[in-house]
Order: structure tokens, then C-alpha cells, then sequence
């Protein structure tokens, strides 16, 4: 009977943990969307998503334009375009996010283009690493309100501190996306707290 009692405390706690733990961090990923907080930084990081020919796509493209707006701001004196290229592609997300500020009549001086990274966990090693090595401390992270939390939390263990400049429009905004996103970010939170803390990246790229 004492054996019993154990084993069903011990499958009530699992049970607990299994539906408490997506709940706290689905509830995180809401709030901070709904309460954005951008503050001065060393730098703002346009995360990559994807490219049609060196032409950024519609979710793209609002990172871009909400990365110009805090820069024209004032908020920071640099823009740090991120993220790889497909296969078979003749640019990368960085290229096209790079190239969209230059049309944008961001100054060349002003931008830094990395063209690494797959995924948000992989894109915010190679970001951090080379503002580490700049001795840059805090950036703003210009990527869809949903995606903030996970974003901010990946910088911030890496020792960046991070504020997020949330995508206003597109498909990336709070007005287009609801449930399904803070479901798929709850996920992809919870494999970045397990897996991924260990090297494995479980791909989240944005296709729009």
C-alpha cells in the first residue's frame, strides 16, 4: 500500500509537471508579446527568416523595417544582420536583411552582416560570439512578438543582454498570429531548455 501511494505521487507530480510546465512558459511567451520593453543597446540584430532572391520576405522584411525604426531612434549605433542561405540560394537572410537597410538609407558603417545560422539558437550563438568579441554587452532583438521570449531568454544565456523590437505588421504581428504561434513557441521553448542546451538544434526556421 506505501508502495502505492509513492508511485501515484509520483505519476500525479509527472502529470503536474507535464501540463504546469507548457502553461508557465505558453503564459511568459503571451506576456512578453503584450509587453514589449525595448531599451537602449549596443546593437540591434535583425534575425533572419526567409529570402526570395535576395529579396526579403513579407515576415522578414518587418524585422528589417522595425530594426531601421529603433536604429533611426536612436536606440543603437549598429544593425547586425544574421542568418544562412538555402541550398541552391544566391543569398543569404543576412544579404537580403543587409541589403533591404542599404536601400533603406542605413549608412554601410552602421551594419554588420553575418551569414550564419539556421535556426534562432544557432543565429544567436554566431551573433553573440561576434559581439563578445566587439566587447558589445546588450542588443535589441528585431524579430515577430511571439518569438520574443525565446529569443531574449537564447541571448541572455549566452551573456548578451537582450530587449525585443516586435514586429508591428506582417505576418509575424500580434494582429496575424495568435494561438498556434505560442503553441509552436512553447514547443520550441521547451526543446531549446532540453535538448538544445546541449547542442542539439531542432530547426525553427520561418518560411513565410
Amino acid at each position: 500500500m506505501f508502495l502505492f501511494r509513492i508511485v501515484r505521487r509520483i505519476i500525479v507530480a509527472i502529470v503536474l509537471a507535464v501540463i504546469v510546465v507548457p502553461l508557465y512558459i505558453a503564459s511568459q511567451i503571451w506576456w512578453t508579446a503584450h509587453h514589449p520593453s525595448v531599451k537602449i543597446s549596443d546593437a540591434i540584430v535583425v534575425l533572419g527568416a526567409a529570402q526570395d532572391n535576395g529579396i526579403p520576405t513579407p515576415i522578414l522584411q518587418e524585422r528589417v523595417t522595425q530594426a531601421r525604426l529603433a536604429f533611426e531612434s536612436g536606440l543603437a549605433p549598429l544593425i547586425i544582420t544574421i542568418g544562412a542561405g538555402q541550398k541552391g540560394d544566391r543569398f543569404t537572410e543576412a544579404q537580403a536583411s543587409h541589403n533591404e537597410l542599404v536601400k533603406e538609407q542605413i549608412p554601410k558603417r552602421a551594419l554588420a552582416t553575418i551569414g550564419i545560422g539556421t535556426d534562432t539558437l544557432s543565429s544567436t550563438i554566431a551573433y553573440t560570439t561576434w559581439m563578445k568579441l566587439k566587447g558589445l554587452k546588450s542588443v535589441i532583438i528585431s524579430t515577430d512578438p511571439y518569438h520574443c521570449y525565446r529569443a531574449e531568454t537564447e541571448a541572455r544565456d549566452l551573456g548578451i543582454s537582450a530587449t525585443c523590437a516586435q514586429a508591428q505588421n506582417g505576418p509575424g504581428s500580434l494582429k496575424e498570429t495568435g494561438f498556434r504561434y505560442i503553441i509552436r513557441e512553447t514547443g520550441a521553448y521547451l526543446a531549446y531548455e532540453t535538448v538544445g542546451r546541449f547542442g542539439i538544434h531542432l530547426s525553427d526556421q520561418i518560411k513565410k
